[in-house]
């Protein structure tokens, strides 16, 4: 594995990869890897000549007050794990060479982001959509893999790929969990034992929101409730419960189609988001 830091050598290795006719397929990380990032590296090994991950501590995606400073970091173990999983190229700029100087263009995100996390992080996917189109204009990936555990993201990421036409191919991929169910992230290390046994509630109420769509419920409400309900039990905080089309993130007044219930709860040290997915059209053709 290739691990590089500087963006001119960066752009010679790519270069050299394109010139004899190599895939690519991406992996953008903020590192702290755990098996949902490694999932996303063997994915992008196996369905491409190359495989690329980039591990970057975003400051632009962080709102004043949020964990930039306190986000977990370790290079060493990360770096030994990504050429386990299959990575060919290790990428870890700095900060100074990401954003160099004052910016003469910001890419601002308009749509799909005034609901669920975006809502309370202002700024955030600006940032989040800024640094992907950096890394695409870097890596010139084919394939580009992201964890369907944050689906807004990955619904921005479908806005930013069709709005500029970028020819890439947004992969999604689905939420690795713990055997209890709890979506793996690198913020359930913050979680007090009691709340690590709460936690995986958290999946459980999105389970039953779902189920009770696949029994015919179409009043959003009544599947927002009964979600909200179980995830209540826990000693958390509900930051929301919310439900959507997928991916536009709009509302919908009777449930149709692709849509998302996804719910976000702050414990003492941790925030953890889940959501599930349910494609209502696919679900009345069984």
């Amino acid at each position: 594995m290739k691990h590089i830091t500087d963006i001119s050598e960066l752009k010679t290795i790519i270069n050299q990869y394109k010139s004899v006719g190599k895939s690519i397929g991406f992996v953008p990380t903020m590192g702290f890897l755990h098996e949902g990032h490694l999932t996303l590296a063997d994915k992008a090994s196996k369905e491409n000549d190359i495989a690329v991950m980039s591990i970057f501590v975003n400051p632009a995606q962080f709102g004043p007050g949020e964990d930039f400073e306190a986000y977990p970091r370790d290079l060493e173990r990360d770096t030994k794990l990504a050429e386990n999983a299959g990575i060919d190229l290790l990428f870890t700029p700095s900060a100074d060479s990401m954003y160099n100087c004052d910016p003469n263009v910001a890419v601002q995100v308009k749509r799909r982001t005034d609901v669920l996390c975006g809502r309370s992080r202002e700024g955030h996917f600006d940032g989040v959509a800024t640094v992907l189109t950096k890394f695409f204009n870097l890596i010139k990936p084919e394939r580009a893999y992201f964890g369907l555990k944050d689906a807004q993201q990955v619904a921005v990421v479908d806005g930013l790929i069709s709005d500029f036409f970028m020819d890439i191919e947004l992969v999604g991929v689905d939420t690795v969990r713990e055997e209890d169910g709890l979506a793996k992230s690198s913020r359930n290390v913050y979680l007090t034992e009691k709340e690590r046994n709460e936690a995986p509630r958290l999946y459980k109420a999105l389970q039953q929101g779902a189920e009770l769509i696949r029994a015919g419920e179409r009043n959003p409400e009544a599947v927002i409730k009964a979600a909200a309900d179980i995830i209540g039990t826990t000693s958390g905080a509900i930051d929301y419960v919310e439900l959507y089309s997928y991916p536009e993130l709009t509302k919908q007044d009777k449930l149709e189609g692709k849509v998302i219930l996804a719910a976000a709860v702050k414990f003492s040290k941790a925030r953890l988001i889940d959501n599930i997915i349910i494609d209502i059209h696919e679900m009345e053709r069984i």
